[in-house]
């Protein structure tokens, strides 16, 4: 079975080839990403192997048909990338990984939170610089804080653990009723009182239509006044060029994004030769009080080692005809 692998870096080959093959897989990375061009690069593989920022619409998925795709074995949790009517059209199955380490990502919202509220950032560069002094690097204790949680899943329920340890008073969003939150200390409400409320908010949420751009300048207007945002979400559940105009305003006092909205043609690429492109992101990025980083949330040993096999025992299952982790439209 020939299963082709776009968006490969080199820690996807190094994940995938520490793992043990079935005889007669092969495996064949393209570095590039998966769009309407690039699908002919897939002709004779059963199995394409995609990552979030892959175009799996409906143009792409007929060429990948055409050429003998019968699988796509996404390797990511979120799967609004993907035009599933298409793909059951196409007769195409849709597996993806559910979860690979909820640690991982939480951990990163955490470190977010910890170096925008104590400037590490900027006394990274000042001391590198000879400039010793501590003016504008005043943070506050996160201790006794508010902290909203939005999305009471693996990742969410992760970040609240560790929140609650820093002494943290927890509000956690989610349409549907969460156990263990007595333990946590938590209480689970609705998204406006969360919104009003807290201190920070961390975004822990799949995209879907009901979420997209949750955050907007009507709830950032509801927030209080120099309050924290993190998504290590997806990018689309905030609007942007909102973040922007609460930044200016002074409403919204720190920002810390490990996604971006318009990130496809920008992130896991070194574009550092080329002016950016991205007005919204650029003028983002002139702010003191927000990091951005490049989707890194998920990258580590042990993420990466959980999605490979994850993904390579999605694909093995769908082979002995019993899929497991599947996606439908109707899911």
């Amino acid at each position: 079975m020939r299963i082709t692998i776009f968006s490969a870096k080199a820690y996807d080959r190094a994940s995938f080839n520490a793992c043990a093959l079935p005889s007669g897989w092969h495996l064949r990375y393209q570095d590039s990403l998966l769009n309407v061009d690039t699908a002919t690069l897939a002709a004779g593989s059963e199995v394409v192997c995609a990552f979030i920022n892959d175009d799996l619409s409906a143009a792409v998925l007929e060429r990948l048909a055409a050429g003998g795709t019968r699988l796509i074995a996404l390797r990511s949790a979120g799967y609004n990338h993907v035009d599933l009517q298409a793909a059951e059209r196409l007769g195409l199955a849709v597996v993806r990984v559910p979860a690979y380490s909820p640690h991982a990502v939480a951990e990163h919202a955490v470190a977010l939170i910890l170096a925008l509220n104590r400037r590490i950032h900027r006394a990274y560069n000042r001391t590198r610089e000879g400039d010793f002094s501590l003016h504008g690097l005043t943070g506050f204790d996160l201790h006794g804080k508010t902290v909203g949680v939005v999305g009471g899943g693996q990742i969410g329920l992760a970040f609240a653990r560790i929140m609650a340890g820093f002494g943290c008073r927890l509000l956690i969003s989610d349409p549907y009723p969460i156990a263990g939150l007595e333990e946590l200390g938590a209480r689970q409400v609705a998204l406006g009182e969360l919104i009003t409320s807290s201190d920070v908010i961390s975004l822990h949420c799949p995209l879907t239509e009901s979420s997209r751009h949750l955050i907007n300048a009507a709830s950032l207007a509801q927030m209080k006044h120099d309050a924290m945002l993190i998504n290590t979400g997806r990018g689309a559940l905030v609007d942007t060029p909102a973040l922007v105009e609460a930044l200016k305003s002074g409403q919204l006092g720190y920002l810390g994004l490990d996604v971006y909205e318009e990130e496809a043609e920008l992130f896991f690429e070194d574009r550092s030769d080329q002016p950016l492109q991205d007005d919204v992101l650029a003028r983002l990025l002139t702010f003191p009080t927000v990091i951005v980083t490049s989707h890194q949330a998920f990258l580590t040993h042990e993420a990466l080692a959980a999605i490979a096999t994850t993904t390579l025992d999605n694909i093995a299952a769908w082979a002995a005809g019993a899929p497991v982790n599947r996606v439908t439209s109707t899911a």
